[in-house]
């Protein structure tokens, strides 16, 4: 037997995803429903980044091949570029990672003015590496040093373009400062950078959401992602909602057509509902949520899917600084399986494997589903061949309803 096919013969490693949850904020908006809270204290943020590395420690294992890392929160960015680096080193003796591994940090615009009751030690001055605060320095170090130390793709909280609807929801920031920041991280290297784009904003209306379309395509960032409000239990936008002129679901409907159109004749994708990307930036590791891919989440609150279990940490901070990280492990069902490969992998534009489906489950699609799909293809809302299955555009926009049917629940 030769060499060549003695490495046919093996297994290719099974490729897994990192989920990393940064749960500390400067503030929090006001919309926010995420395990996050306020932090001004860097011997907390320090705290925790010891007792993360102890759980990376704890989880470790050789047997994957890591090939996403992903910094959520939270606001990742308000630790320093050293934490950050740790943190990477400590996955890296751990887990085995690949060599192109996409690593994405989420962060906020920088602020263009600080408070100096905001100012935290670094060194011998202001800590310039918490974006979401003003880099004294104006030179983008804190976006360099994430470069050298593996750091590969951001993915910017801008929101609206628009500041009167930016202060609505509690975000600190202006266009002007979301501006300069992907400036900045132009100029430090970074050529893979998603932005956020949020619609039915408390007295948003067409026009401005245009005007925030067109600023933020201007940018040219690789990807772009969207959020209709959502008005969560909890929350200060909740309790205050009787304040505000809220769209209703029509008007919704119109701002994600809206929204649609413009991105496709910037020359975007639109590979999942919520989602668009210039050709080949689609993120690697959200999409693993939606192809049912292996994921492990680390830190407070971090969620799992992993060697066939849902595996969810405690969101108590005191019990994960003493290292008591996993609050709940629950087997998946292949009942449950098979929903999920169907409610996420319908929301995309590839769709539904026919065979992929029949491989993971032994269930001929065509037999169980076919007719509600005929259904619905005859409405207009899906394109089908003898290999895929996958909502089109009218699809898309009425997707909530077009699963219930065929999955038979109520939404």
């Amino acid at each position: 037997m030769t060499m060549i096919d003695i490495i046919k013969n093996q297994k290719a490693p099974r490729k897994l995803g990192l989920y990393i949850h940064i749960p500390f904020c400067r503030t929090k908006c006001l919309y926010c429903d995420f395990c996050s809270f306020v932090s001004r204290d860097s011997n907390e943020r320090e705290e925790y980044v010891r007792a993360l590395l102890r759980e990376i420690k704890s989880r470790g294992t050789k047997e994957y091949l890591v090939d996403t890392i992903y910094f959520g929160g939270g606001t990742p960015s308000l630790l320093n570029a050293e934490q950050i680096g740790r943190i990477l080193a400590c996955v890296r003796e751990n887990f085995v990672v690949c060599e192109d591994v996409e690593v994405t940090l989420e962060c906020n615009p920088m602020i263009s003015k600080r408070d100096v009751e905001d100012a935290v030690p670094y060194g011998d001055g202001l800590d310039s590496r918490d974006v979401g605060d003003a880099d004294p320095y104006g030179d983008g170090d804190y976006f360099v040093e994430l470069r050298k130390i593996g750091v590969n793709r951001l993915s910017i909280g801008i929101q609206s373009a628009i500041d009167s609807e930016l202060k609505l929801i509690g975000r600190r920031h202006t266009f002007e400062d979301a501006k300069r920041t992907f400036s900045i991280a132009r100029e430090s290297g970074f050529d893979n950078i998603s932005v956020d784009l949020m619609f039915g904003i408390p007295s948003q209306t067409g026009d401005s959401l245009e005007i925030s379309l067109r600023r933020i395509i201007s940018l040219g960032a690789e990807h772009i992602s969207i959020y209709s409000l959502q008005l969560e239990e909890g929350t200060p936008i909740y309790r205050m909602r009787n304040r505000y002129s809220l769209a209703d679901d029509d008007t919704l409907a119109d701002m994600y057509e809206a929204v649609v159109s413009s991105m496709k004749r910037a020359g975007y994708s639109h590979y999942e509902i919520s989602n668009f990307a210039k050709a080949g930036r689609e993120s690697r590791h959200n999409s693993k949520y939606w192809r049912l891919d292996e994921y492990l989440g680390l830190g407070l609150a971090a969620h799992s899917d992993f060697g066939g279990k849902r595996i969810e940490n405690t969101k108590d901070m005191g019990k994960y600084l003493l290292g008591e990280c996993v609050e709940n492990e629950l087997e998946i069902s292949q009942g449950e399986r098979e929903f999920e490969f169907l409610m996420l992998g319908l929301r995309t534009s590839r769709g539904i494997s026919k065979s992929e489906f029949f491989a993971r489950f032994g269930i001929d699609f065509d037999e169980k589903y076919g007719e509600k799909v005929k259904i619905c293809e005859k409405m207009g809302y899906f394109l089908q061949n003898d290999e895929f299955v996958a909502l089109n555009e009218r699809g898309f926009e009425v997707s909530n309803s077009i699963l219930a049917q065929i999955l038979d629940f109520d939404y």
